[in-house]
């Protein structure tokens, strides 16, 4: 409820605050819109470049994408091991728990 009425008071004494300010209002966004125009660019053109990168034909050599799937396999086996790991570790975790528990109550 506090939150709601200070966002309420916020929002109204920024209202007062455009028009009260109005013109340096303006200055500021005239100043922000070209910042936010130029970061937005610069991200999007970093994103272009990765993009276009991963579809060149001569950027990944044949090798790398051989090797790929088998490390990819090898990798899910391990990950697999390491979650039968936490499987056992959570049912052992969970007798404790319903042994504590049964210990308390009596």
């Amino acid at each position: 409820m506090k939150v709601f009425l200070g966002g309420i008071a916020a929002a109204f004494l920024g209202i007062i605050g455009i028009f009260i300010w109005f013109k340096p209002f303006l200055h500021l966004l005239a100043g922000a819109v070209p910042l936010m125009l130029l970061l937005g660019g610069a991200m999007a053109a970093y994103l272009g470049y990765d993009e276009v990168k991963d579809q060149l034909p001569f950027g990944k050599k044949k090798e790398e994408e051989e090797a790929a799937p088998a490390a990819a396999s090898e990798d899910v086996s391990k990950y697999k091991e390491e979650a039968e790991k936490y499987k056992q570790e959570v049912e052992k975790l969970k007798a404790e728990l319903e042994k504590a528990k049964g210990e308390a109550a009596s």
